[in-house]
């Protein structure tokens, strides 16, 4: 039986992953009392004793983390902290095989960031056959559910007033062109240069799109069908990963909502075009696939078992 200790229990993340994972017996979950939630000594005695460690942690905790576990044990960083270091796994197993073998024997394995994911997913596989050059200037639009931003936003959104709720409803933030997940999107994507990255937070607990507007004349193709075809036969056999048929016909009067993929593990992809233009949108839910599931799904791998257990 398998020990998992998940530092930040308490948080969004943390409290999503244990939901999933509580009912398990092949795994003891290790806890800690409120009261040692934040005393080192009891942080660093679980995670140098845990089979694997889930971090559940803004950016300098996950670092501090890193530093009380002293190469002991196996570590999931749910944080940004180590995203594009090399010396860890990247946790997006539909990225190729190879990646996916990575996450099976890593000791660090980094779980990727809830949109990067939609872009990457996405944008990976016209690049790695040909359809988009890696030199390609790329723009994303995103929105999020609330939850995406952590304990203080969610507590933030629940005490809106009525008025806030109307005018508060969404907001576009990252104005300064540096959101965190950059780094991330540009290379694990294959791209050469920064995409622009605009994402906005609505007020809805759950659930998110991704969308990457492109013209047909920036790609190497003769219709959208071709990209299409490319992101079908990528992800044919990926269990999480399903490309509705091309078409408005799954849409809601012409209305896509960011809902429809929540409490799953599941990304949807999408290609809607005209005779000269295409978008890709990605839906799926910021705290599962995005998040939570991601990090069960990369602990299933390194655990040797089904990916899809309790997913």
């Amino acid at each position: 039986m398998a020990t998992i200790f998940i530092d930040g229990q308490a948080g969004t993340t943390g409290i999503q992953i244990t939901e999933r994972l509580q009912a398990r017996e092949d795994l003891e979950l290790v806890y800690l009392d409120d009261s040692e939630r934040k005393d080192p000594n009891r942080r660093q005695d679980c995670l140098q004793s845990a089979d694997i460690s889930i971090l559940c942690l803004p950016d300098d905790a996950a670092r501090e983390a890193l530093q009380l576990a002293a190469g002991q044990g196996r570590i999931i960083d749910a944080s940004t902290a180590h995203r594009i270091d090399p010396s860890w796994a990247y946790g997006l197993p539909e990225l190729n095989a190879q990646t996916r073998a990575n996450i099976k024997t890593a000791s660090r394995v980094s779980n990727p960031g809830c949109y990067p994911q939609g872009f990457i997913l996405s944008i990976r596989p016209l690049i790695n056959n040909g359809l988009l050059e890696p030199a390609s200037l790329l723009r994303c639009h995103a929105v999020s559910g609330y939850s995406g931003g952590g304990r203080q936003m969610i507590e933030t959104q629940q005490e809106f007033s009525d008025t806030q709720q109307d005018s508060l409803n969404s907001q576009v933030y990252g104005l300064d062109l540096q959101h965190k997940h950059v780094p991330e999107m540009q290379v694990f994507s294959g791209l050469q240069q920064k995409p622009i990255f605009s994402p906005t937070v609505a007020h809805y607990y759950q659930g998110m799109v991704v969308q990457i507007p492109l013209f047909l004349a920036e790609l190497n193709v003769n219709s959208a069908t071709d990209v299409h075809q490319c992101l079908s036969d990528s992800y044919a056999q990926e269990k999480f990963i399903d490309v509705l048929p091309m078409g408005f016909e799954m849409t809601n009067n012409g209305f896509l909502n960011a809902t429809a993929c929540n409490n799953t593990n599941k990304v949807e992809l999408m290609v809607f075009a005209n005779d000269e233009q295409l978008l890709i949108v990605s839906r799926y839910d910021n705290l599962g696939k995005g998040a939570a599931g991601a990090a069960v799904q990369n602990l299933n791998l390194m655990l040797g078992i089904d990916e899809g257990v309790s997913l």
